[in-house]
């Protein structure tokens, strides 16, 4: 193989991603020749509405893989929590390369932590998952919808539409942005998206030559903590608009290397924070995040409805403030906070709103 095309999307970060894709392929294969193709993606366009509302993170693929059909790419570069659990026509992910910072960043220009925003702070998010997470630990918050690039993000944070915004921390260092950073939200309080950080590299998988090329930057951590997160959020028939979380990290254990996989399902009103994690070999990172899911279902998530497509909730406005130094774990369990009311077009049959059966906030389990 003497040349290779790798479709892109136009965005900032998108082409720092298949830049270093690039650089990395050039590295591997002395003389590839690598182009890149620039294209433009209806998630890209569409900035106006939830992306759950208008067809969820497969609107970020479908231009790219249709170069990839007419031959115009060989392949294309993705932030791997952008992709479906099920890819669409004959495509494959023969790389994920190491992954960067998967957590999520609390950016304000005012304050230095997401406990010490006021009472009625505006939050910048349009995830679910973060809204979700940010009502369930502050209550007292607004979380507003966001959307655009990072460098849009940034500059309506800049001109005080917000009070503060959350955004990916690997985003950020990628673009230079790093210094911007005043609190990384960590696990176990905090969890990032199924994949977050993590960069993916999609082929034909009838292109043999292509596969094999690009195979040589999949890593293997990253591939082993990925395929976790995103066997979590595959058996719990989740898709974009379901508030769901995980981070998988190979960790050393008693009998050496093994993987530890975390997961929250929870409600965009914040009434509920179900939080699981199970430890188990590193070579089975599928069926642990298979098993990790069948647990939060029968500790509770089975009766949380994902949210549908025409439900798209607004921001809840804010009850008694909470003390801002409070922490999750200091907080009463679940099952005997106050539930707070149902978010705007979560209402009808199946409310976003926590079930009777309240669980535990919290378990670790061994897998056998």
């Amino acid at each position: 193989m003497k040349a290779l095309k790798i479709a892109t999307r136009r965005s900032a970060l998108a082409l720092w991603q298949t830049e270093h894709v690039a650089a990395r392929l050039r590295a591997a294969h002395p003389g590839l020749q690598v182009e890149l193709v620039p294209l433009s993606t209806r998630g890209d366009e569409i900035l106006d509405r939830s992306l759950a509302t208008v067809g969820g993170k497969g609107l970020f693929l479908k231009e790219l893989e249709e170069a990839m059909l007419r031959g115009e790419a060989d392949c294309a570069v993705h932030s791997l929590k952008d992709v479906p659990m099920d890819l669409e026509g004959p495509f494959v992910l023969p790389a994920v390369l190491e992954r960067a910072d998967p957590f999520d960043a609390f950016v304000s220009n005012v304050h230095a932590s997401l406990d010490a925003l006021p009472a009625g702070a505006h939050v910048g998010t349009s995830s679910l998952r973060r809204q979700a997470q940010l009502r369930a630990r502050r209550p007292d918050l607004l979380p507003i919808d966001l959307r655009g690039n990072v460098n849009t993000r940034l500059g309506k944070l800049d001109a005080g539409d917000y009070d503060a915004i959350i955004l990916a921390c690997a985003g950020l260092q990628r673009l230079g942005f790093e210094s911007r950073i005043r609190q990384r939200l960590e696990a176990p309080d905090w969890l990032p998206a199924v994949a977050q950080g993590a960069i993916a590299v999609e082929c034909r998988a009838d292109d043999a030559a292509t596969v094999a090329a690009v195979a040589v930057l999949d890593d293997t951590d990253a591939r082993a903590c990925t395929t976790a997160e995103r066997a979590v959020l595959a058996a719990l028939e989740a898709g974009c608009s379901a508030p769901v979380g995980a981070l998988a990290e190979v960790v050393e254990g008693e009998d050496g290397l093994e993987l530890s996989l975390r997961a929250c399902v929870a409600a965009v009103d914040g009434s509920f924070d179900l939080r699981r994690s199970v430890v188990g070999p590193v070579e089975d990172a599928s069926r642990l995040g298979a098993r990790l899911a069948a647990v939060l279902l029968e500790d509770g998530a089975d009766a949380l409805t994902p949210l549908s497509p025409a439900a798209d909730p607004a921001p809840v406005e804010p009850s008694t403030p909470s003390n801002p130094a409070t922490r999750p774990e200091q907080r009463p369990p679940v099952r005997d906070r106050p539930r707070p009311p149902d978010p705007a077009g979560a209402t009808g049959d199946h409310p976003l709103a926590a079930p009777d059966r309240r669980p535990e906030p919290d378990s670790t389990e061994r897998a056998l």
